[in-house]
């Protein structure tokens, strides 16, 4: 339900800045503007105001914006006061706002009342998050996508073909006589089939989308000395951790973000891995076994200068089995042997020289393909998506795989219905069709005050 409060907000970064703006949302600002700005702005026009404070003295003067409810962002009457950015004038403006009759918002307050107040759905909400935190071109691209609806779209799709479905199978139920020759008549295996594909092609986007999104994150793990620090200096082209002869120089975790192929990857060069009696030295290891458990993707790293088949490796008990990971057989440049790569999956291993950069572009390559990432100059076909999305597309597909095992016989067409209604729920509580109201809050508080 939507407060009935005027709320407020710097809706400008922190710090100095050539404008700053206050936003202001409620049900009724007549009373409020007519104590900032001495009157209600004229709807729709940029005008020039002076702004007061409770004793009619200006605290500053710029651009009125004023947007009647319900065609505002929000849904309700929208005020925006764009003023000059300095800390001190700007914070003075918005406790002259908060003293009018507004409180201050909450973290993603001003888009939760759009969603409240059906302007927007929640794929749409998010989205409006996803473009302020998006990292790339690419990623910015896909969440204005998914702000336009495209995603939506794709999800109210599925929903409508599973809301026939149900229609035709509840349908059965009330008149049960023939029901298996009406099944066959009304293809209902056919369509079954064609959601599932439907389904399958959003969820592979969605991925695609989640990847832009989020990125991956990697953690370099080998033993001293190994060249993982001269690995990521390569990787993200800079001296980002210092190099030296010295085994253990790395003690604690660096974390530096690049873009390979228009997706964000996460590295963290970590502490070398080995038996040792230093307290800074094993507080480092510690912190690289915990980088290793979150991470998405291993490069475990090997010096192929001494690294034979037949050699006992000491850092693969460091590595969960389960965890992807890319060998990497570094300092080939010793060797005086070529680039390559060779296996496939876990199993495979890239000959490279971190010093040189010899072998770089294999490993970026392997990288994009242990995503799963397919690169999209334009961000065309994929969406913003959130592992709550994967999730619920995850969900919805498995219980469409359980409603195929149920159009068998006609003894299953109870379990058959409650399987595509169950399907209907994980797909509309993407959009927030189906959402509790603890799975919001976790949402909105992610969102700046000011948005």
């Amino acid at each position: 339900m939507v407060s009935p409060d005027i709320i407020a907000a710097i809706a400008t970064p922190p710090g100095r800045g050539g404008i700053g703006v206050i936003r202001i949302s409620g049900k009724n600002l007549v009373n409020l503007a007519e104590v900032i700005l001495g009157k209600l702005p004229k709807p729709r026009y940029a005008s020039l105001s002076q702004f007061l404070d409770a004793k009619g003295q200006i605290i500053d003067q710029g651009l009125v914006l004023y947007f009647p409810g319900p065609h505002s962002y929000t849904g309700e009457d929208v005020l925006e006061l764009h003023g000059h950015g300095g800390p001190a004038v700007i914070n003075l403006l918005l406790k002259s706002c908060l003293g009018a009759g507004a409180r201050l918002a909450q973290p993603g307050e001003f888009t939760l009342r759009a969603y409240l107040n059906n302007k927007i759905d929640l794929i749409q909400a998010e989205s409006v998050a996803a473009i302020i935190e998006a990292s790339t071109h690419e990623a910015a691209r896909c969440a204005v996508n998914s702000l336009q609806g495209h995603f939506s779209a794709r999800i109210e799709a599925l929903v409508s073909l599973l809301i026939t479905m149900r229609m035709l199978i509840e349908a059965t139920l009330d008149f049960p006589e023939d029901e298996i020759d009406n099944l066959k008549t009304l293809q209902i295996r056919e369509r079954l089939d064609h959601i599932v594909t439907q389904l399958e092609q959003t969820l592979s986007a969605a991925r695609q989308g989640n990847l832009l999104q989020e990125g991956i994150q990697i953690v370099l793990a080998g033993a001293p000395n190994v060249g993982k620090s001269s690995l990521l200096n390569q990787l993200v082209e800079e001296d980002a951790a210092i190099v030296t002869e010295v085994p253990g120089t790395t003690r604690d975790t660096i974390q530096r973000t690049i873009t390979i192929g228009g997706m964000p990857v996460h590295i963290v060069d970590t502490a070398g891995l080995r038996e040792t009696s230093d307290i800074v030295e094993q507080k480092g290891i510690e912190r690289t076994l915990a980088a290793i458990k979150r991470a998405n993707l291993v490069l475990r790293l090997l010096d192929s200068s001494e690294h034979r088949p037949v050699a006992p490796d000491p850092i693969q008990q460091y590595i969960p089995a389960d965890k992807p990971r890319i060998t990497v057989c570094n300092k080939i440049d010793l060797m005086n042997e070529d680039p390559k790569m060779e296996g496939e999956g876990h199993n495979s291993i890239i000959h490279l020289s971190a010093k040189t950069g010899a072998g770089i572009e294999l490993l970026r390559q392997k990288i994009l393909d242990m995503a799963g990432w397919q690169f999209n100059h334009a961000g065309e076909g994929i969406f913003m998506a959130r592992q709550r999305h994967l999730e619920a597309l995850t969900q919805a597909k498995a219980h469409l795989v359980n409603a195929h095992e149920y159009t068998d016989t006609e003894y299953q067409l109870e379990l058959l219905a409650e399987e595509l209604k169950l399907a209907q729920y994980a797909l509309s509580a993407i959009t927030g069709q189906f959402t509790a109201d603890d799975l919001l809050g976790e949402i909105f508080s992610h969102f700046c005050i000011g948005k």
